[in-house]
């Protein structure tokens, strides 16, 4: 019977709504629609109606329902006048607690950051938007979950992707992170990881570093796509969390022994085993990586190759930023014609092909028409140019000679490209392939390169960082 008396309630107040907000909105009319045609016109009042909905919740006019939102351990109560049709119409959650209520007050229990948002909460309930700031995002974002209003959860989740890049003066990537973790949003979870891993010297540099949780840092340490100037740059900060955070003994072997020691060249090992006072007291947990690294560099790979498996981590570079690894590449007005540039790189990083070189050719075609969508011969029979005119981006690196020097290496080539977000030059993409973006098929798929305020043209620019790693073949043979 009370959820009968309810039910009748609900409906002469939505009665009330209406006219209330109709003869509120009769003096403001939009006309869209051309006189005669087929569709007729729109007359809407749509504005109108949410600001008088937005007054009908200041105002508390009509109010048949009291939020009392509670913080435990707090003395602070607030309560809002609110209306049990537009709760229950936005929230799933709302609507089950208002039939099963006892009275006309409904009380909510929030922690304290989510009861300081809940009025632009509630405010969202009646007008479809909101205005935040980054630190009220994950408060919005667990009352959105809590009471299952799926628009506002995802509008938060695209809000806080895209604000990634965003200065903090304690950072907020990793809390982020920790908490789409919690709560199972893998969008964001994902977006997250893979800001910090193609963008991990500025996290490296920020104060929120110190305080990232000991599951997320082996998250980051087991990833080979970390973007970062060295492998000792790597090692310091994890040096800096150790001794900050003090974890257990088995937290800090297992970090320590995800460090890839190979890539760092002998002096800074040596250095590290004098100087280190976290390597001092953890040395007999990577001994046999510290061993096999002075193994790596005092042989040549093609030897090391022979005894050892050389696709294992330890020996697998991840994308530096160091001169020696590849090199900054700036094209101006790219959509303007074919750019080529050319740069050396270090052989290999085992100290035996410290003093080689290998020189590569970079080719940019802004407009590269693949063959499959391209016939092979004109009407006279001869072959249709390479680059036309609705084309794709597409960038080809090579070597300028060949060497015996390269038997047993397999070059990965990796594109980075950058972007400008809130001001700030952040790792758009990333793309890996063997001598051409053709491999990938989406190369610059998304970047619009003709319009002058896209986030990828830096000053009328694309922003380029080539990385050239050297992938060993394991010559392991099996003995009768």
């Amino acid at each position: 019977m009370v959820k009968q008396v309810d039910q009748i309630h609900a409906g002469m107040l939505f009665l009330a709504l209406c006219l209330h907000l109709g003869a509120a909105a009769s003096g403001m009319l939009k006309v869209d629609g051309a006189q005669g045609g087929g569709g007729g016109d729109t007359i809407s009042h749509s504005l109108t109606v949410v600001q008088r909905l937005e007054a009908l919740l200041v105002q508390g006019n009509g109010s048949d329902v009291s939020l009392r939102v509670e913080t435990p351990n707090a003395d602070e109560v607030k309560v809002i006048q609110a209306h049990s049709l537009v709760l229950s119409l936005q929230s799933a959650v709302f609507e089950e607690m208002l039939l099963s209520r006892n009275g006309s007050t409904l009380v909510l229990k929030e922690s304290s950051d989510c009861a300081a948002v809940f009025d632009k909460f509630i405010r969202y309930l009646y007008c479809g938007e909101i205005s935040l700031r980054l630190d009220q995002a994950t408060p919005l974002h667990k009352l959105a979950t809590k009471y299952q209003v799926t628009g506002l959860q995802q509008g938060i989740t695209q809000y806080m992707t895209q604000n990634l890049a965003q200065d903090t003066p304690s950072g907020h990537v990793a809390g982020w992170y920790e908490y789409a973790l919690q709560v199972g949003d893998v969008t964001l979870r994902d977006s997250c990881l893979q800001f910090m891993a193609w963008n991990l010297s500025s996290v490296l540099q920020s104060g929120e570093w110190a305080t990232i949780s000991s599951q997320l840092l082996m998250t980051l340490l087991q990833r080979s796509d970390l973007i970062l100037q060295s492998e000792m740059e790597l090692f310091a900060a994890l040096e800096a969390w150790i001794i900050q955070n003090e974890p257990d003994g088995l937290t800090a072997e297992n970090a320590l022994r995800a460090v890839r020691y190979a890539m760092m060249p002998p002096r800074e090992l040596f250095r590290l085993q004098t100087q280190s006072s976290v390597l001092a007291h953890y040395q007999e947990s990577v001994r046999d990586l510290l061993y096999m690294s002075y193994q790596f560099h005092s042989a040549s790979p093609l030897h090391m190759a022979k005894y050892f498996d050389v696709n294992c981590s330890l020996f697998m570079p991840r994308n530096y930023l160091s001169p020696v690894w590849g090199s900054p590449w700036i094209i101006s007005n790219p959509t303007r014609d074919d750019r080529s540039t050319s740069f050396q790189t270090q052989l290999g990083p085992s100290g035996h092909d410290a003093s080689k070189r290998v020189t590569w050719n970079a080719l940019f075609s802004p407009r590269w028409l693949p063959l499959s969508m391209r016939s092979m011969y004109t009407e006279t029979g001869a072959m249709q140019p390479t680059r036309v005119e609705g084309g794709r981006p597409r960038i080809i690196i090579t070597p300028a000679t060949s060497s015996a020097d390269f038997a047993g290496v397999n070059f990965q080539k990796t594109v980075l490209v950058m972007a400008q977000q809130q001001g700030k030059v952040v790792v758009k993409h990333v793309y890996n392939f063997h001598q051409s973006t053709e491999e990938n098929g989406d190369f610059l798929s998304e970047a619009d390169l003709y319009r002058r305020t896209s986030e990828y043209l830096i000053d009328s620019s694309l922003y380029l960082h080539i990385v050239v790693k050297p992938l060993y073949q394991t010559l392991i043979t099996t003995k009768n």
